[in-house]
């Protein structure tokens, strides 16, 4: 029996895949917004053969033409059916064979076809890597894999020129430019541009935190948030001032630590115009104004403006005293205090006024200084409102108001306002001329 001409049918096939990058849920490597990764389908009116995961399957093709040179190099092809004899296309397809994937139904042209398919549910990756070593389950997804060693990016944006290495991160990069962002929270309605940016946005709303730390078993939310995290435990700092060539283990932390050498300070109070490197430096020089002290010691209740010092407070309760000066075994209950007692027994200092040259041993100390020069007074006296450029010296002031006299002479019982005032007062017991 003579077999009937039919005609002949070439495909193209989609070629692109669904990447995860390690290191971040969305950069500027992954493919966000990609479609699935399985080769597209033919989709018939009937489906023949039914192949599992065991069975053997034979390399034959039901579509005669070499299936591999069909596959189109246009990674965002769509299947496209076409003539090439000028014949009409019949319209009875029950005829052609249909080869069925036993675990999704997918269907397709040729068991070829659907043995790479079979490849996406076994978690088989035959296709390696010559350069690093990874593996895939498609060779069209090694193929685009490849571009980032080799630096191709055939996809190019007609409005701004910038090349992409896959249609669809080109796709991705034209929203910029359209303004398009498909891809909406269902909780609170926020748009994205892509679709993994949702994704780790929607985590917000579930709480979930799916990266952990090996180390110390902490979660988050984002993959480079748990890569910038472990560098805490690898010690690791990959971001360097090209200035003095301090390291540092996140780019946040370098761009703040640049704006040292550029002289920038971003952060300015509204009340006294005095700028800061940290936007928290800013919040914390606000209470001087407003004249909060929202830490407050719960054995007695004095109140602080800043944490350290409440924590520094709680150790005259507790007595703990952990860190000893190894020259005269003084111990001090925080590391910098012994660092700041060291300079004594040094003779250190480290700190040098640029107006006056003038040295000191600590930057607290620098900075107190360098008021007499800018006549910055930032202390002022919710009182009477007159400032004073250090902080002690309206606390002085405070108790002419409060009438607080803590200095007690030991000879005669009177008090004094300040630590001066009661010296100079000794003399009259001692004989000693002041």
């Amino acid at each position: 029996m003579q077999r009937e001409d039919k005609p002949s049918l070439l495909l193209t096939f989609h070629t692109e895949i669904k990447q995860e990058s390690l290191d971040s849920d969305c950069n500027s490597g992954a493919q966000c917004g990609l479609v699935d990764s399985e080769m597209a389908s033919v989709k018939l009116e009937d489906c023949s053969p039914t192949l599992g995961l065991n069975d053997n399957i034979k390399d034959e093709d039901v579509v005669k033409h070499n299936i591999g040179e069909s596959i189109s190099k246009d990674d965002n092809a769509d299947v496209d059916t076409f003539l090439t004899s000028g014949q009409q296309p019949q319209q009875d397809h029950k005829e052609k064979k249909s080869y069925c994937c036993s675990r999704c139904g997918r269907r397709f042209l040729s068991i070829s076809l659907l043995k790479r398919h079979m490849n996406i549910h076994t978690a088989e990756q035959p296709y390696s890597c010559s350069n690093c070593g990874k593996s895939f389950s498609q060779v069209h997804s090694l193929n685009i894999h490849q571009r980032i060693h080799t630096g191709e990016k055939p996809y190019s944006c007609s409005d701004y020129g910038k090349s992409c290495r896959t249609s669809s991160d080109l796709k991705s990069h034209q929203r910029i430019h359209t303004g398009e962002k498909p891809y909406s929270c269902s909780d609170c309605g926020k748009s994205f541009l892509q679709a993994c940016n949702l994704k780790v946005h929607v985590r917000i709303h579930t709480g979930e935190k799916p990266y952990s730390c090996s180390h110390c078993g902490r979660s988050f939310s984002r993959a480079d948030r748990l890569k910038s995290h472990q560098r805490i435990h690898t010690g690791e700092k990959p971001y360097s001032c090209s200035d003095c060539g301090k390291c540092f283990s996140t780019s946040d932390l370098i761009k703040t630590h640049m704006l040292i050498h550029s002289g920038g300070k971003p952060y300015s109070c509204s009340e006294c115009g005095k700028s800061f490197l940290h936007e928290r430096n800013l919040k914390r020089h606000m209470d001087i104004h407003t004249g909060g002290k929202p830490y407050s010691c719960s054995e007695c209740g004095k109140s602080f403006l800043h944490e350290r010092n409440l924590k520094r407070h709680m150790d005259i309760h507790t007595g703990e005293k952990p860190y000893p000066c190894s020259d005269c075994g003084k111990s001090f209950p925080q590391a910098s205090s012994l660092k700041r007692h060291m300079v004594i027994h040094t003779g250190e200092k480290p700190y040098s006024c640029s107006d006056c040259g003038k040295c000191f041993s600590t930057s607290a100390s620098l900075t107190a200084h360098q008021r007499i020069h800018t006549g910055e007074k930032p202390y002022s006296c919710s009182d009477c409102g007159k400032s004073f450029s250090q902080a002690s010296s309206l606390k002085t002031h405070q108790r002419i108001h409060t009438g607080e006299k803590p200095y007690s002479c030991s000879h005669c019982g009177k008090s004094f306002s300040r630590a001066d005032s009661l010296k100079s007062h000794q003399c009259i017991h001692t004989g000693e001329k002041p």
